[in-house]
């Protein structure tokens, strides 16, 4: 999917929800389990939910490499039935890879030939040789970490030089050398505010993958505020505000209100800025 092709859809569903698919099997309604395939499943339920909401899933796969070949069986099965019934809809493989060169042409060949998704979370730390072989596929993104909406990304992505520049800026600055706005987005957290000001000084028109509004404690308003540009700009991601909305029967149903709340906010953010 391209650029011009997911603003046409977030214009579209007067959305820029992305639904995170972190599927826990010790956290999905009980009366799953005593199904065949119970993430898969779930996964459905909550897809054909909320796709009327949203124009982008993310799968993580830690939720489906925890359980091994079921797991991924689950995963592939997924990724297969939003190919099928919601080829509108962004995939993203949350699967923070990056490794060196080769490695990564490995990782890129199992998620964008094998699996066919849109994009792949990338991490920077190894430098451009472990990025850019995810970069040779047409159509395809890398969604790179710049600045995450964990405690623990004080440790290092705030860590300035004697100029005063701090590393996830660095990380912005030096990743613009390997592709354009139309290839490449960043990972930037909810929780960090009016740092989005910051960011959009550096990277004014690339997308930004936004985690941590919902159960993190990130605002919607204030990520608008401080991060939308021209066309959006943004995927807001929720994951378990969505998807674990309820654990008994009707989770599917409180899956969708929840859903359609975040796309009414949304939309309301975007008649804001004209789109």
């Amino acid at each position: 999917m391209n650029r011009e092709q997911l603003v046409a859809q977030i214009r579209e569903k007067r959305s820029f929800l992305c639904v995170g698919l972190d599927t826990d099997i010790k956290k999905i309604p009980p009366h799953l389990l005593e199904e065949k395939d119970p993430i898969f499943n779930f996964n459905k339920a909550i897809i054909d939910a909320t796709a009327p909401y949203c124009v982008a899933y993310k799968p993580n796969l830690a939720f489906y490499e925890s359980k091994g070949i079921e797991g991924m069986k689950a995963f592939e099965d997924t990724v297969h039935y939003l190919h099928e019934h919601y080829p509108h809809h962004f995939i993203i493989a949350d699967a923070k890879r990056g490794d060196i060169g080769n490695t990564s042409a490995m990782y890129a060949r199992t998620f964008f030939e094998e699996y066919d998704v849109d994009s792949v979370t990338v991490a920077p730390y190894m430098g451009s040789d472990s990025v850019t072989p995810f970069l040779n596929y047409e159509g395809k993104w890398v969604i790179l970490l710049a600045l995450t909406s964990n405690k623990g990304s004080m440790d290092f992505q705030m860590m300035t030089d004697e100029h005063g520049e701090r590393l996830f800026e660095k990380v912005l600055k030096k990743s613009q050398e390997w592709a354009n706005a139309d290839q490449m987005m960043y990972v930037v957290g909810a929780t960090q505010g009016i740092l989005f000001k910051d960011i959009r000084k550096i990277v004014p028109n690339h997308f930004l993958l936004v985690p941590g509004v919902g159960a993190q404690g990130g605002s919607l308003e204030e990520v608008c505020r401080y991060g939308m540009n021209s066309d959006c700009g943004l995927l807001v991601n929720s994951s378990r505000g969505i998807i674990y909305a309820s654990s008994g029967k009707d989770f599917a149903e409180c899956a969708a209100r929840s859903a359609r709340e975040l796309q009414e906010s949304m939309s309301k953010e975007l008649e804001k800025i004209g789109l």
